[in-house]
């Protein structure tokens, strides 16, 4: 696909100037002049979509437990913010539409990376694609779903086949080719660290556009800009200029 998308996004909403996967991080985004944020999408144990990375609860809020174990009511009440500063203490987790709208709100792209907890892989596809199938129909650009998954991949294709996808890998296997081209998906994703000049030769000689993660030095974004990488996911907004492109 052609890239139309911003070329510099913001990691987990704010980088390293917000907690992560909140409505602060989204904020924080577009006050650095940011116009593309990615973000993690998981289930509660309401089946609701929700912005959060980890499958258990500890390191971001006060709580404890599995996410996919606890309820939208008891998510309610925890703090997601306190652990990164105590201004943003009280910060809610928030709910996928919510974040959504907040996006367009404030004219935020969004890499939407589907984080599935064990188990919930189809589920937490078909679900957060017909989110985000219903709140960004008519968008002018609509969010990327993206995913290691490759079973999230399979059901956010059957929920909303328009929307694009990526593939994301670690270390990008012989096949990769192929596994886009079976899972129709439009970007391969990877650490900017594994990606060799073979293998971004191969990706641009095939049109396939490749976002890196997570690139925190303004040196190495460039590089990989000249490169002809597509685009650069990062967490310092604050050194990294969202036109560096």
């Amino acid at each position: 696909m052609a890239w139309r998308c911003p070329r510099l996004i913001a990691h987990r909403g704010g980088g390293t100037l917000a907690p992560e996967n909140t409505f602060a991080g989204l904020r924080m985004a577009a006050q650095h002049g940011y116009r593309g944020v990615e973000f993690d999408v998981m289930l509660s144990g309401d089946g609701t979509p929700i912005l959060f990375h980890d499958e258990t609860l500890e390191r971001t809020t006060g709580g404890a437990g599995r996410v996919a174990e606890t309820s939208d009511a008891e998510l309610a009440r925890l703090d997601a913010g306190g652990w990164h500063g105590s201004h943003f203490a009280g910060e809610p987790i928030p709910a996928f539409a919510d974040a959504a709208e907040l996006c367009l709100a404030l004219g935020l792209w969004a890499n939407v990376e589907i984080k599935p907890s064990r188990g919930a892989d189809s589920e937490t596809g078909r679900k957060a694609a017909a989110l985000a199938r219903e709140v960004w129909a008519g968008a002018l650009l609509p969010p990327l779903l993206s995913s290691f998954s490759v079973g999230a991949l399979e059901a956010a294709r059957e929920a909303a086949p328009e929307l694009p996808r990526g593939l994301l890998y670690g270390p990008v296997p012989a096949n990769w080719r192929g596994e886009l081209k079976r899972l129709g998906c439009a970007s391969l994703h990877c650490d900017a660290y594994r990606l060799g000049p073979a293998l971004l030769a191969e990706a641009k000689a095939a049109g396939v556009p490749v976002v890196v993660y997570t690139v925190n030095d303004i040196v190495d974004a460039e590089r990989l800009l000249r490169l002809g990488v597509a685009a650069v996911i990062t967490d310092r907004i604050d050194i990294i200029p969202p036109d560096l492109a």
